[in-house]
Parts: structure tokens; sequence; C-alpha cells
């Protein structure tokens, strides 16, 4: 009976220990948890303001090329360059050469003579290809942001995954352990008290 008493005693502080190891390792991965839910927060952030002036940009970029391509000679013609001019992601160069083509050219319609109409359809003509490939290098850019963001995202959800995972098979070997360690106590306590009647019967 003492044997087993020391033995069950020995089991008891064992299972102790094991439990509060996987207390600390489920505090840990939830720590775990906690710092890459941030990291994603602010990736998230900072895709979603990227994606929103790319989307605005490309949108722009779009509504001046078809108002340029028209030859709308008008105030339609310079609200959408100057909304283009505005625009964050568009280099300064791009910018200057808008600036240019708004000071250089102002033709009103009809009234244009035949030299003044072939300057201006020559300035637009390459104001438009400026554009256009402004447009394709954002319509790239923004495809490649995305797929950044969808390898992002896939990447936090496994992570998030195996943690959960981790923390799951905690708590059920926690629970086993604390089981089988109520038992051992339990024959602790039955073994003290059989020890304690033989003991009074010898």
């Amino acid at each position: 009976l003492k044997a087993d008493i020391q033995k069950y005693t020995a089991d008891a502080a064992k299972l102790t220990k094991e439990i509060a190891e996987l207390d600390e390792d489920i505090t840990i991965w939830e720590g775990d948890i906690k710092a890459a839910t941030n990291v994603r927060e602010i990736e998230k952030g900072d895709y979603d303001a990227m994606h929103k002036d790319y989307s605005e940009s490309v949108d722009a970029l779009q509504r001046a090329i078809a108002v340029l391509k028209k030859q709308a000679h008008d105030r339609t013609q310079k609200a959408s360059l100057l909304q283009v001019k505005a625009l964050n992601l568009i280099p300064a160069e791009a910018k200057k050469a808008i600036d240019i083509f708004l000071q250089n050219v102002e033709p009103e319609g009809l009234a244009v003579s035949a030299p003044e109409a072939n300057a201006y359809e020559f300035q637009s003509s390459g104001v438009v290809e400026m554009l256009s490939k402004l447009l394709d290098k954002f319509i790239d850019e923004r495809t490649t942001l995305q797929k950044e963001e969808m390898n992002s995202k896939h990447a936090y959800d496994m992570i998030i995954q195996d943690l959960t995972d981790s923390i799951s098979r905690a708590n059920s070997d926690i629970e086993e352990k604390t089981m089988e360690k109520e038992k051992k106590k339990e024959a602790i306590a039955e073994d003290t008290s059989m020890l304690a009647a033989t003991t009074q019967d010898k």
C-alpha cells in the first residue's frame, strides 16, 4: 500500500507538471494568434488603401482616355485630365506632361483652324499613349497586389488553423490528464484509508 501510494503521488505530480506545460503552450499559441491577427489587420488595411488608389487611378485613366479619344475640346477633357493629375499614383513626369498639354493646347471646338487642330490631335495622341501605358501598368500592379493579398490571407489562414488545432489538442490532453490525475488522487485516498485500517488491525 505504501509503494502504491508513493507511485500514485509521483504519477499525480508528473501529470500536474504536464498540465502546467500544456497551459503554458496554450498561452503562447494564443499570443501567436493575436500577433498574427494584428499583422494581418495591418496588411489588410494597407492592401485596401492601395487597392482603392489603384482602382480610382484605373477608373480616372479610363475616363480621361475615352474623353481624349473623342476629341471633345471642352471642359470635360480638362476636368478629366485634372482629375488624373490629382491622383496619388500618377508619376511626376506624367503630371508635367498633362500640365504642358493643358497649357499649350486650348482649342474651342469648330472654331479651330486646320493646322491648330492637327497640332492638337498630335499632342492629344501623345497624352493618350502616355495615359494608356500608365493604365496598363496600374492594372498589372493591381493584379499583382490582389495575388499577394490572396497569398497573404491563405498563409494567415493556414497559421491560424495550425495554432487552433494545437490549442484544441492541448485542451483535450489537459482534460484527459486532469481526469487521470483525479483518479490517482482517489487511489491515494483509498490506499491511505486502507493503510490506516491495516495498521490498526495489526
